[in-house]
């Protein structure tokens, strides 16, 4: 663990931790205060959610947040942060065409200080476009908080076998399309285990089982701090720890030594 921060992370470092077989930590982090802290403890990347909308703004879904708040929040933890490689979310209609995807990226790169953004579900074409004007994606799949409207509840995906073939099929084309990192959300431990097996790039977990590549858990969260009841999938570490520093240490060991998520955090 990094007490003392040592040299900016890249995503060829974070690349390289899956290839050595190292699990890679992830937080949400949405103001300098909290991005201060997990970066001392030397969690390895910090992601700007749109999930703000719900745990910072008290929205109902991720549906309203827009491109504005998204950059503000971003700029708040990029500058307090040091060594963490630092992602943020394009939030809903942000990226409903190439152009409006890299209009809006490059203003979370070029204001918000992000190094890489996130998009939800198989946009291929707004991938490609992304990677050819040199801005590194994350792609999303599983549990699409942004389709929630459309998907009526939040609810586990992939559990079908077409369904599950889908996230697989998608994932391999997001790594095609050029994507750099994955994260999946809310599938079965087994799909999330082969996916991971089967992609080169990093996959970062939540709710989908110990064998990821690397974990995310929203930062309030795993602090026991909501308004709404913690998910299946997350833990409360502030429990037997003395301070929130303690907390985000306690989470960093586990996801590192391979000790979280637990079967009774995965589907």
């Amino acid at each position: 663990m990094n007490e003392t921060v040592g040299q900016p992370l890249s995503i060829n470092d974070i690349t390289a931790m899956k290839r050595k077989g190292e699990k890679i930590t992830c937080l949400t982090a949405y103001d300098a205060s909290f991005s201060a802290v997990i970066d001392k403890v030397g969690i390895d990347i910090m992601l700007v959610g749109d999930s703000l909308g719900m745990v910072v703004q008290g929205q109902h879904t991720t549906v309203p947040v827009t491109i504005e708040q998204m950059v503000y929040h971003s700029q708040c933890v990029s500058r307090a942060r040091k060594r963490a490689y630092l992602i943020a979310d394009l939030p809903f209609m942000t990226y409903s065409s190439p152009a409006d995807a890299v209009k809006n990226a490059a203003r979370l790169m070029q204001d918000g200080g992000a190094h890489m953004v996130k998009l939800e579900g198989a946009k291929l074409d707004c991938v490609r476009f992304l990677v050819e004007q040199g801005i590194p994606v994350c792609g999303h799949l599983g549990l699409l908080p942004q389709s929630i409207h459309q998907l009526g509840a939040y609810r586990v995906q992939g559990k079908e076998l077409h369904a599950g073939q889908k996230i697989r099929a998608d994932a391999l084309q997001l790594q095609e399309a050029g994507a750099s990192l994955l994260v999946l959300e809310c599938i079965p431990a087994a799909l999330a285990k082969q996916i991971s097996e089967e992609l080169i790039i990093p996959v970062i977990g939540i709710g989908a089982g110990v064998d990821c590549d690397g974990q995310v858990l929203v930062v309030y969260d795993m602090l026991n701090i909501g308004i709404s009841k913690l998910p299946r999938f997350s833990k409360n570490f502030i429990t037997d720890c003395k301070g929130v520093e303690e907390a985000i240490k306690a989470y960093y060991h586990a996801v590192k030594n391979a000790e979280f998520p637990g079967l009774e955090h995965s589907f």
